[in-house]
């Protein structure tokens, strides 16, 4: 296995939590603290806009539903320019340019209360899948599947639905979904933490999950796991490896990495290409903060790009 040592560059500190780096349509970056404001289990995360010129990020939002605030942890780009958020807390959000904000549902399309919620990834035919490590939302109490797998995976269709399609599984954390040659949804890699093991489930043409099964698992006994993720344009997954100070690539087909990025920095959490780019944009909890760095080849496009 390869190991690469590209140099990084530290865009901005202070992000509490820091998570979830993504562009919108007009190159606009953003990421969350999710663990911004709180006390004892009382959340107060924040969804910041990031100067990259000037190295700032500055407070977009802080989302509160009914007096429960957020613990945002994952993003990504809708084609009209909102940022869909994954809440631990809250669910899954929606968050305009301007900082307005609103909670797409309390429970899904059976009735059940929606569990709390890490990351999110579009396919290309506009369906957001969403992991969902947490308990039963705000306001019940707050509850992680880190021990007990109790997690679960949404899907929020472009009809609007949001489905539970998968559960029993232990704190579900980055995801990303992977197509065929034309474009369409084929296989959803999901990240399963404490086990180490990236997962991968068949997607079916009604935006169902089947075949579940291991994709490729993080090399080490250290601890941490598999956190966030990203494919670049040949197919390859970057994957965080939270506490190993490395940024795993594994081949189009999983298995083990073919190759390890070394960081500056131990507590990776999560990665996000700049469009039409080779720069790589990286959260980490050492110092909560933003880095880039630049890969071999450029990202696979997302689909606020398409």
């Amino acid at each position: 296995m390869a190991l690469v040592q590209p140099e990084f560059t530290k865009i901005t500190s202070g992000i509490v939590g820091s998570e979830g780096p993504v562009f919108d349509k007009t190159g606009t970056l953003y990421v969350v603290a999710p663990t911004a404001n709180m006390e004892g289990d009382k959340f107060g995360g924040q969804v910041l806009k990031v100067d990259i010129e000037q190295k700032q990020a500055n407070v977009l939002c802080l989302p509160v539903i009914n007096g429960d605030g957020g613990a945002p942890a994952g993003c990504q780009c809708d084609k009209d320019g909102n940022i869909m958020i994954a809440d631990m807390r809250l669910g899954i959000l929606k968050v305009q340019s301007n900082g307005h904000y609103t909670q797409i549902c309390q429970v899904d399309d059976e009735g059940n209360i929606m569990q709390g919620c890490n990351d999110c990834h579009y396919d290309y035919y506009g369906n957001l899948w969403v992991t969902a490590p947490a308990g039963k939302i705000a306001p019940h109490p707050y509850t992680r599947s880190m021990e007990e797998a109790f997690g679960s995976l949404y899907c929020l269709t472009t009809e609007g639905e949001v489905k539970k399609v998968a559960t029993d599984i232990q704190f579900p954390n980055g995801l990303a979904v992977q197509h065929d040659s034309d474009g369409k949804p084929k296989i959803l890699v999901v990240a399963e933490t404490p086990t180490k093991l990236l997962l991968a489930f068949d997607i079916t043409s009604d935006n169902q999950l089947e075949n579940r099964r291991e994709w490729g698992k993080m090399p080490g006994d250290l601890e941490g796991g598999a956190d966030g993720m990203d494919f670049d344009e040949d197919g390859n997954l970057l994957v965080a490896h939270w506490g190993s100070g490395h940024i795993e690539v594994f081949g189009p087909d999983g298995g083990k990495p073919r190759q390890r990025i070394k960081c500056p920095f131990q507590k990776i959490s999560n990665l996000h290409f700049v469009p039409k780019s080779k720069t790589v944009y990286v959260t980490e909890h050492d110092d909560d903060a933003l880095w880039k760095f630049t890969w071999e080849r450029p990202g696979k496009p997302q689909y606020c790009e398409l």
